[in-house]
C-alpha cells in the first residue's frame, strides 16, 4: 500500500482518532478545533453512542465503526489510538502495514514480549513515525524542570521521586476496569517511570521493589490489585527512582515530581494548585485542587498533539519512542511482579 509518510506543509496531517471514551473524546477535540495542520479526517468507535457523539459533534468527519475500514482510507495519514491497553501493540502493527503514522496512548503494551514485537515490525517502516503518549514531557513546567536539569542547574541528578495520585472514585470504576488494566503501577506508575527516566539521561533499570495495601477498595483484591502502592527502582550507573501510585486522594488530582541532584533539587507540582488563588476562611490559607488528571495536564495534551503534527511533518522524533515505552512496560511490569511476590525482581540485562 502508498505511503502517506511525505507530508506537505501546505497539506494538513488528516488524523483518524480510533477510541472516543473520556480522553479519545478530549484528543478527538483538540485535534479538530486546537492543533493548526491538523484536521480530524476521521473517528472510530465499536460503540453506537460514541459514533453518535462523534457525528453530531464533528459534521465533516467520517465515523468508523470498524478499526479496519479506518485503515483503509486513504484519506488518513495518521492513526491516534486511545483504545484499551491489550489492544495497542495489534493495532499499532496493522496501522504501520497500512501506512499510516501512530500516535498510541500509554502504554504500548502490558506484555514485554509483544513490546519487542512492535519494535521489530516498526523497523521495517523507518519512514512512519510512532510516538507513545507520556504527555508529561509536553507539559510546560515539566519541560522548564527538564531544561534546567539539562543545563546542569542541580549538578548531576541521581534521584527522582514521582507520583501519580488520582482522586477517590467511590463509584468503583478503577475496580471495574482492573482487570484490563495491568495493576496501579502499569496503568499509574508507568508515566512516573517515563519521567524518571527522562530526567536522569534514560538509564536502564537493573532492580526494583513494590509493595501496596487496600486501603479503600476491597474490590480490587480479585484482579491483584491495590489503591496505593510504593516502589523503588535502581538503575544501572546507581542513579534511583522512589515511586507512590494511589487512587484514593480526597482533595484531587495530585501529581508531582521531584528530581536530586550533586547541587540541588527541583520539585513539579508539589502543590496540585487548580490555579494562583488562594482562599482565607476560618479553616486557615488555602487553594483549590486540579479534581483529574484531564485538568493537570490539558496543556500538555495539546502540546503533544502539536508536536506529532510537527514531527510528522519535519522527519522528526517529538515524545517518548516504542524504545522508552518498552522500557517503561518492562519496569512496570517487573513491579507488578514484586508487589505479587513481595520480593525485588532483578531487570535481564
Amino acid at each position: 500500500m502508498a505511503t502517506t509518510a511525505n507530508i506537505t506543509t501546505s497539506q494538513p496531517l488528516r488524523i483518524g482518532v480510533v477510541g472516543l471514551g473520556r480522553l479519545g473524546r478530549r484528543h478527538a477535540e483538540n485535534l479538530a478545533f486546537r492543533v493548526p495542520g491538523a484536521t480530524l479526517a476521521a473517528a472510530c468507535s465499536p460503540l453506537a453512542e460514541e459514533c453518535a457523539w462523534a457525528r453530531e459533534r464533528f459534521a465533516a468527519t467520517r465515523v468508523y465503526d470498524d478499526y479496519a475500514a479506518l485503515l483503509a482510507d486513504a484519506a488518513v495519514d495518521a492513526v491516534w489510538l486511545v483504545t484499551p491497553s491489550s489492544l495497542h501493540a495489534q493495532q499499532i502493527v496493522d496501522a504501520l502495514h497500512a501506512g499510516k503514522h501512530v500516535f498510541c496512548e500509554k502504554p504500548l503494551s502490558l506484555d514485554v514480549a509483544e513490546c519487542e514485537r512492535v519494535l521489530g515490525v516498526a523497523a521495517r517502516y523507518p519512514h512512519l513515525k510512532v510516538t507513545i503518549g507520556f504527555m508529561r514531557r509536553f507539559d510546560p513546567s515539566y519541560r522548564d524542570a527538564f531544561g534546567k536539569v539539562q543545563t546542569g542547574a542541580i549538578g548531576r541528578p541521581f534521584l527522582v521521586r514521582s507520583q501519580t495520585c488520582d482522586q477517590n472514585d467511590p463509584e468503583g470504576f478503577f475496580v471495574r476496569f482492573a482487570p484490563t488494566s495491568g495493576g496501579i503501577f502499569l496503568d499509574c506508575t508507568v508515566h512516573d517511570i517515563d519521567v524518571a527516566r527522562w530526567l536522569l539521561g534514560f538509564p536502564r533499570a537493573k532492580r526494583v521493589y513494590a509493595s501496596g495495601t487496600i486501603a479503600l477498595h476491597e474490590g480490587l483484591r480479585a484482579a491483584g490489585d491495590v489503591d496505593n502502592g510504593v516502589a523503588i527502582c535502581e538503575f544501572e550507573g546507581g542513579q534511583l527512582a522512589v515511586f507512590y501510585a494511589s487512587r484514593t486522594m480526597a482533595h484531587g488530582n495530585d501529581t508531582s515530581s521531584e528530581v536530586i541532584g550533586t547541587a540541588g533539587a527541583l520539585t513539579v507540582g508539589r502543590n496540585p494548585r487548580a490555579n494562583r488563588v488562594e482562599i482565607y476562611d476560618n479553616t486557615g490559607i488555602r487553594n483549590e485542587c486540579t479534581p483529574t488528571f484531564f485538568d493537570r495536564f490539558e496543556e500538555a495534551f495539546l502540546c503533544e498533539a502539536q508536536a506529532f503534527v510537527a514531527a510528522v511533518r519535519n522527519g522528526e522524533q517529538a515524545g517518548a519512542t516504542l524504545a522508552d515505552a518498552l522500557e517503561a512496560t518492562r519496569i512496570g511490569s517487573a513491579l507488578r511482579r514484586s508487589l505479587e511476590t513481595g520480593e525485588a525482581v532483578t531487570l535481564q540485562a
